[in-house]
């Protein structure tokens, strides 16, 4: 029991450094474009690199974890996220500083590939709860960075000091990994893992539903503190209303994945989710004013799409490797559509002189995700093996 709680609390330290790298640019890119003198398009790559590296690098986790095992494997990585991030700190130039994003990118790939796996392994009977203590603390760190991102670059150093302070969190979350996670149950075996499951219909739903719930996620994140600044708010109230947003996907993400293990459907908990998601979108587009309700809404929707997302490779799945498998092919397809979406919007606000045209394509993938989510039934994420059989419809 002791063993577990610490599994417990590592889970939860090491994910605090998933995102803060990607979440505390967004109310930091008015300060970074005018140090840089960079265009929207540009200050874009900052949440498109990591967001499409966690694409391209998704599927080749489970590799790395044969080799290494998952316990080193996700230590390295958050490693890799703290270097990429420092030297980002000390970059001379906008070049360097997109090259740079790079390592930062593949880190969060793989760290956040295996935490499924990891779960299954080591909390097989309660999945759902195992997957809402990391996506908890995935959004408790996004919600945090948006918050001080401001306040620590008004403090000291500007834009720079704040990044290199995500940094040095991150590495202190990777110590307390190593020292709290335990050691592999058993023994590495280097062996070929699962292959992704490319043939079934119901893993490819699964993918593309993650990639609508991201694409807003990431696209919110990139863009509405810059969509608000263009209101006329400052950048500190701008990234206070992230930080808003971040915050309340916390209660949400404990919440309603625990009440996902014991009630209801996967479907009807994502299809509600969606809806209260797209009502803060229309709100943010139609009234702006009512920005702090809008923020409250788009965190519930945001705080209870994630988490549940991500326990849908464990429904599909019947051991560790196998959904190390599908979470890869999930969050490759998904991350790798999805690193679009900050360059996309950015060309779009570029090209329309507004945000307005970038949040109404938001919207319009909302819709979307609604529509999908009702087919995600119980017969469908729980019918035959993954391999080579077609999903039950």
């Amino acid at each position: 029991m002791r063993a577990h709680a610490r599994f417990v609390a590592a889970l939860f330290l090491v994910s605090l450094a998933l995102r803060p790298q990607i979440i505390g640019v967004g109310p930091l890119v008015p300060s970074i474009q005018s140090d840089l003198g960079i265009s929207h398009t540009v200050a874009g790559l900052l949440g498109t690199i990591p967001v499409l590296c966690m694409g391209i690098f998704a599927p080749a986790a489970a590799y790395v974890a044969g080799l290494v095992g998952a316990r080193l494997a996700i230590a390295v990585s958050v490693g890799l996220i703290a270097a990429g991030g420092l030297l980002r700190v000390a970059v001379p130039n906008t070049v360097v500083l997109i090259v740079l994003t790079l390592p930062v990118g593949i880190g969060i790939a793989v760290a956040g590939t295996l935490m499924p796996a990891a779960v299954k392994a080591r909390l097989p009977h309660r999945p759902a709860f195992g997957t809402g203590i990391y996506a908890t603390g995935i959004q408790l760190g996004a919600a945090v960075s948006a918050a001080i991102a401001v306040p620590l670059a008004n403090l000291h150093g500007g834009w720079r000091f704040a990044l290199g302070s995500f940094s040095v969190a991150a590495a202190l979350s990777g110590a307390a990994w190593l020292l709290l996670g335990g050691r592999e149950e058993r023994p590495r075996v280097r062996v070929r893992p699962p292959k992704l499951p490319i043939r079934n219909s119901t893993a490819w739903a699964v993918s593309l539903v993650f990639a609508m719930i991201a694409v807003c996620f990431y696209g919110l994140s990139a863009w509405l503190p810059d969509a608000y600044v263009e209101h006329g708010w400052s950048d500190g109230k701008a990234g206070a209303l992230l930080a808003v947003v971040q915050a309340v996907t916390v209660p949400a993400g404990l919440t309603l994945p625990w009440l996902a293990d014991r009630h209801g459907s996967r479907r009807t908990y994502l299809g509600c989710a969606a809806a209260v998601q797209m009502g803060g979108l229309l709100g943010v587009q139609l009234a702006p004013g009512g920005a702090w309700l809008w923020a409250v809404l788009l965190g519930l929707g945001l705080g209870t799409l994630f988490p549940l997302a991500m326990t849908l490779p464990l429904d599909l799945s019947d051991d560790p490797g196998q959904a190390g498998a599908v979470t890869g092919m999930m969050l490759g397809v998904g991350y790798s559509i999805t690193g679009l979406a900050p360059l996309v919007l950015g060309l779009v606000r570029d090209a329309t002189g507004s945000f307005s045209a970038s949040l109404w394509l938001i919207v319009g993938i909302e819709a979307c995700l609604l529509v999908s989510t009702l087919g995600l039934t119980h017969e469908r994420l729980h019918g035959r093996a993954l391999e080579g059989e077609p999903a039950v419809p």
